[in-house]
């Protein structure tokens, strides 16, 4: 991972689950890294565990102004930065008709608005590296929608759609976009249980990341789909 020494990551959503395994995985590859999230002790927990390298700043991902100074922070402590991965978001599964108005806003707000709100703020410092990477973490959900499911899949959808945009705009300066979509991830996102051992981990989601953080710089691979090997049965 030669390529990545010495480089700046930001991750949202960066103190638990699958954002936590990246921010880890970043830090063994000689990546500064800042997490933002939206609570003090997970993120004072998770910056024990990374160390030096890391840094952590609170921030809602619905708030352009908090993003936008939590990036400048970041920025302004590493000298530069070069990566983004738009991983915050937030799951909830109810049917359509018994869905507050509030969690559909919470949910659309949080896994999209969010990531507009981050990658237009970071675009701006990448461009003064030059170039770098916007990672954005959707799901398969985004393209096999599922009963109950209605505002994430239609989040993730979403998600999908602006990626592709966005990556046809700003490729010629530079900087690559990819969508990174799981399939079910073994981690307590939206209370689920996660105790099933089919279910991929964070970590693999996290090495699939890095290893898209250091293809050379002629490729773009744009999306990237990673399935549990052998989910349960149907039937």
């Amino acid at each position: 991972m030669t390529t990545l020494i010495g480089k700046t990551a930001i991750v949202t959503g960066g103190s638990r689950g699958i954002g936590l395994a990246i921010a880890r995985a970043l830090v063994t590859s000689d990546v500064n890294v800042m997490i933002t999230g939206t609570k003090e002790k997970p993120l004072e927990d998770a910056i024990r565990e990374l160390g030096a390298l890391a840094m952590a700043q609170r921030a809602d991902v619905r708030d352009y102004a908090d993003v936008e100074r939590a990036f400048n922070a970041a920025a302004t402590h590493f000298g530069g930065v070069d990566i983004l991965v738009n991983n915050a978001g937030v799951g909830i599964f109810t049917p359509v008709a018994n869905m507050s108005i509030d969690q559909w806003h919470q949910v659309i707000e949080t896994n999209v608005t969010g990531a507009f709100h981050c990658s237009r703020a970071v675009l701006p410092h990448l461009r003064k590296r030059g170039g770098g990477w916007i990672v954005n973490i959707s799901s398969l959900s985004g393209t096999n929608p599922f009963a109950n499911g209605a505002a994430y899949c239609a989040s993730k959808a979403a998600l999908n759609a602006f990626s592709e945009s966005l990556m046809q705009e700003v490729r010629h300066d530079g900087i690559r976009v990819t969508t990174v979509a799981p399939g079910s991830v073994n981690t307590s996102f939206a209370d689920h249980d996660s105790g099933a051992e089919w279910k991929l981990s964070p970590d693999d989601v996290a090495h699939a990341v890095v290893d898209l953080l250091d293809h050379p710089p002629r490729s773009l691979p744009s999306r990237v789909e990673i399935r549990p090997a052998k989910p349960p049965k149907k039937g």
